[in-house]
């Protein structure tokens, strides 16, 4: 494995100020390609992308559907799924291929990587260390974990759902019952904006609130309302 392998998709809404970090960073990782799913944004984020040398389609609106819509385009044995206000580190990929080597068994390799959340103060030190352990102890990574997976086992539990909310937590349960998922020891960075607009107790409590809902069997169309 190799990072030209990973493909690497993006989905976009009004990310003109993120749009270009995310997609030069997956690059600097020498990923294979960068897909651009855009949802129909009103400001430039579709001609930027395209000046950063990804490839660029259009979709519905809504994560979880751009996000399958640049899956189907994409070409690679890996699939990499990137928030536009993430940014990976140089050695991501790198990393990654070098943990799949050593793999005993290397069908169904997928996981996330640890997170910098680019703010100063202990309280995002703690969301980045809790996060890291969710992926060790309860299998399951974020969409601002940069999930990475084999697209052999993307293509057995049937991709990445339509959904308007959730759909990360809901491929990471589908992915888990195959295989449990690896925390690669690279960092993907994370815009601090959600944290800084609502606070981080707030944002953290409304997350776990969220994820208590769906698990109790609340429709991901009514979380994405409440969500809003």
């Amino acid at each position: 494995m190799a990072p030209q392998d990973f493909s690497v998709v993006i989905a976009t809404l009004n990310e003109a100020e993120n749009v270009s970090r995310s997609i030069e960073s997956a690059f600097r990782c020498n990923a294979g390609e960068v897909i651009v799913v855009d949802g129909g944004s009103g400001d430039s984020t579709v001609a930027i992308a395209k000046r950063s040398g990804a490839k660029v389609i259009t979709s519905e609106r809504g994560r979880g559907m751009q996000l399958r819509r640049g899956a189907e385009r994409a070409r690679g044995r890996m699939l990499l799924f990137l928030h536009a206000d993430n940014w990976l580190d140089r050695e991501c990929l790198t990393t990654a291929c070098r943990l799949y080597d050593i793999q005993p068994d290397r069908d169904g390799f997928w996981g996330g990587f640890r997170q910098r959340i680019e703010a100063d103060g202990m309280a995002y030190r703690m969301l980045e260390v809790g996060n890291a352990m969710r992926i060790r102890l309860r299998g399951i990574p974020f969409g601002d974990q940069a999930i990475f997976v084999q697209r052999s086992l993307y293509d057995i539990v049937g991709g990445v759902q339509p959904l308007p909310l959730m759909e990360d937590v809901v491929l990471a349960q589908c992915l888990r019952r195959h295989r449990w998922p690896t925390l690669v020891d690279a960092t993907v960075h994370v815009d601090p904006r959600r944290w800084q607009r609502c606070g981080v107790i707030r944002q953290t409590v409304r997350n776990w609130g969220i994820q208590t809902a769906h698990c109790l069997g609340i429709s991901e169309g009514r979380l994405s309302q409440w969500y809003r």
